[in-house]
């Protein structure tokens, strides 16, 4: 049995699956993001709780909003500030008398998406997170591809590709840095563009401004075209370099049908030699993939 757990910001969620993959428990909390010592007690006491409803134990892996740097041993670009620094996984591990492993929840995306989901199959997933944040990860041969300082896939942190001059010099980035992909391409980088160029100062969200671009306002359709035009921008960077089998989209922009049409088709105007054949379609598992992938840390 495995035991995957999806760290989130708000809600830490945890999934049992049998030696076949199939779902056989499931269970989400609040997540206590305020204090390490409540992460580590809720981690700890939904594995505790799981393996006594079904009465056996299993191996356990665990989503997280960072990762645990080779250097140190300790969590860090984390946005759920209260882990970094900390030994999340030697800590669990002592708690639960295991071996926890832990992974930057877009790679446990890319894991599960290339283990059963819309990658399966392919031998190089390149998975996209377009939530609050922008996360991505990588899979090769159906494993999570970390990197030598345990940082790839961290496409969200680097700079928008080919600037327009009214993009420079970019909005500010939690991470120190302006101009991060993440900025521009998440669900709140959208909404904020949206504020910015309408100079709105009530709250619209993503799916209000879709909303709107369908029935023709004009700002809302503009917004969504920069959207478009910076998502294709910023994936054609990763053709560019990676040249994955497919792109997976998950998080709550990957639910905008329109990506899936108009991406594509802008690619070509920045991929070296403009030829591209690479598919871009949606996760198979939406919100379940990251606690999936967390389980499938342990594929042996």
């Amino acid at each position: 049995m495995r035991l995957g757990i999806d760290l989130g910001g708000t809600k830490t969620e945890i999934i049992a699956l049998n030696d076949n993959g199939k779902e056989i428990y499931r269970k989400r909390v609040n997540t206590e993001s305020g204090s390490y010592e409540g992460i580590v007690s809720t981690i700890a006491g939904l594995v505790t709780e799981a393996e006594s409803v079904l009465g056996k134990t299993g191996s356990v892996g665990v989503g997280i909003p960072g990762t645990i740097s080779s250097k140190t041993g300790c969590v860090k670009n984390a946005n759920t500030n209260a882990l970094n620094g900390h030994p999340l996984d030697r800590d669990l591990s002592q708690i639960l008398k295991r071996e926890v492993r832990c992974m930057n929840d877009a790679n446990c995306l890319a894991l599960s998406e290339a283990v059963d989901g819309a990658g399966a199959g392919y031998n190089v997933v390149f998975a996209v997170i377009l939530g609050t944040g922008c996360g991505s990860g990588i899979a090769v041969g159906g494993k999570h591809l970390a990197g030598h300082n345990l940082v790839a896939g961290e496409w969200g942190h680097n700079p928008l590709p080919w600037m327009k001059p009214d993009e420079y010099p970019g909005p500010a980035c939690w991470c120190g840095k302006k101009s991060c992909i993440e900025k521009w391409i998440s669900g709140k980088g959208f909404e904020e563009d949206y504020s910015r160029t309408t100079e709105n100062s009530s709250v619209v969200t993503s799916e209000q401004i879709v909303a709107m671009a369908r029935k023709g306002e004009k700002s809302a359709q503009a917004a969504l075209d920069r959207y478009i035009d910076r998502l294709a921008r910023s994936l054609a960077h990763v053709i560019n370099i990676l040249d994955p089998d497919i792109i997976v989209l998950g998080g709550g922009m990957s639910n905008v049908t329109e990506l899936y049409e108009m991406v594509p088709k802008q690619l070509f105007s920045s991929v070296f030699g403009q030829e591209v054949q690479t598919q871009i379609v949606k996760s198979k598992h939406g919100d379940s993939s990251g606690v999936r992938g967390a389980a499938w840390l342990w594929t042996e």
